[in-house]
C-alpha cells in the first residue's frame, strides 16, 4: 500500500521523534530536543503565513508573548489550571490576531512587515512596564503544568526532559499534520494562489482578505502554543519571548528550511536551534558564522534548504 506525501510526512517525523533519543550522549539533549519541537510549531505558523499566503510578519513573537503569559498570570489572578490558560491563551492570541489582522492585512510588502513589527513591539513594552501585573523584565514564575506527576501516579516514570520531550513532540506531529491537511485543502489551494498572485486569485474567486486574516489567525495560535509549551516547560518566563529578536528567528528559521514547506520550516527550526550547541567551540565568532550560513543559502538556495535539496535529487535522478 503506498502512502501519500502526507502521511509519508508524518510517519518519517515520528520516526525521527522517537529514535532520535538513541542517539543522544546525555540527558541534556532532551532539552535541545524539546526546545526544537517547540521552535518548530511556531515556525510552522511562519509557514502557513510566509510560505502558503506570502505574508511577512516581524512580531510574530508578540503572539508567543501572550500564550507564554497566559499560563504565568491567569493561574495567578483567576485560579486557572496552567493547561487551560494555554488554551485561552491561544483563544486570546487568536482573537487579537483577527482584530489587528484585519486592518493591518491591507498593508502590502514592507508597510505590512513594519506594521506587524510595531505589534510586536508593542505586546513586548506591555510585557516589560506593567511590572505590578507582569512583574517588568525579571521575569515570572510559571505553575508546574503536573502533567508528570499523574503519569508517575499511573505507573510512568519519566525524567523532566523526557517527558517534556515527549510531550512537546506530541504537539509538532499535531501541528505538522493541521498544516499538511490544510496545505492540500481548498484552503490551502486558495493561500497559495494569492501568494502567487493576489490579482489573480481575486479572478477565480479567492476572497484574498477573508484567507490572508485566516492564515495570520491560525499562524497566531501556533506562535501562542510555542509560547505556552516554552513557558510551561521552562517554568519561568520573561518579556524576551516577546522580544524583536524572537520573531526575527521565528522568520529566519522558516526562510532557512524552506518557508513554503512544513518540513523545511521543522529543518530550519533544527538548524538554528542546534547551531549555538554546535558553535560554542568558536563562541566569540557564533553569529559571524550563522550570518555567513545564511548568506551562503539565500544566495546559492533561495527557496530554503530542504526544496533545494529536494530539486537537486531530483535532477540527479533525471
Amino acid at each position: 500500500m503506498k502512502l501519500s506525501a502526507k502521511s509519508a510526512t508524518l510517519l518519517a517525523l515520528a520516526i525521527i521523534i522517537a529514535l532520535a533519543p538513541i542517539f543522544f550522549p546525555s540527558g541534556y539533549y532532551f532539552r535541545v530536543g524539546t526546545v526544537i519541537f517547540i521552535n518548530s510549531i511556531a515556525v510552522i505558523g511562519m509557514v502557513i503565513l510566509t510560505g502558503f499566503a506570502g505574508q511577512i510578519s516581524l512580531g510574530h513573537a508578540g503572539f508567543a508573548g501572550i500564550g507564554a503569559y497566559a499560563c504565568a498570570l491567569l493561574p495567578i489572578y483567576l485560579g486557572i489550571h496552567p493547561g487551560l490558560a494555554a488554551v485561552l491563551g491561544a483563544f486570546l492570541s487568536g482573537v487579537i490576531a483577527w482584530v489587528v489582522g484585519r486592518p493591518i492585512l491591507k498593508l502590502k510588502g514592507y508597510y505590512l512587515a513594519v506594521a506587524s513589527l510595531g505589534f510586536g513591539i508593542l505586546i513586548a513594552m506591555v510585557l516589560s512596564n506593567e511590572r505590578d501585573i507582569t512583574r517588568g523584565p525579571d521575569g515570572i514564575d510559571v505553575p508546574d503544568l503536573g502533567l508528570r506527576a499523574l503519569l508517575k501516579d499511573w505507573g510512568l516514570n519519566l525524567s523532566n526532559g523526557e517527558f517534556w520531550y515527549a510531550f512537546c513532540g506530541i504537539f509538532l506531529l499535531i501541528g505538522a499534520w493541521i498544516a499538511l491537511n490544510l496545505q492540500h485543502s481548498p484552503t490551502g489551494r486558495a493561500l497559495r494562489a494569492l501568494h502567487s498572485s493576489e490579482i489573480a486569485a481575486s479572478t477565480v474567486g479567492v476572497d484574498v482578505a477573508k484567507q490572508k486574516l485566516n492564515a495570520f489567525v491560525i499562524s497566531a495560535v501556533y506562535a501562542s502554543v510555542a509560547g505556552s509549551l516554552l513557558a510551561l516547560q521552562n517554568k519561568f518566563v520573561t518579556p524576551d519571548v516577546a522580544g524583536y529578536m524572537h520573531s526575527i528567528e521565528m522568520v529566519t528559521m522558516a526562510v532557512l528550511g524552506g518557508a513554503a514547506s512544513v518540513l523545511g520550516g521543522i529543518l530550519g527550526a533544527t538548524i538554528l536551534t542546534l547551531l549555538p550547541q554546535v558553535l560554542t567551540v568558536f563562541a566569540e565568532y557564533e553569529q559571524l558564522v550563522l550570518g555567513l550560513i545564511m548568506m551562503l543559502v539565500m544566495i546559492f538556495m533561495r527557496d530554503g534548504l530542504l526544496p533545494s535539496i529536494a530539486k537537486l535529487i531530483r535532477g540527479r535522478g533525471e
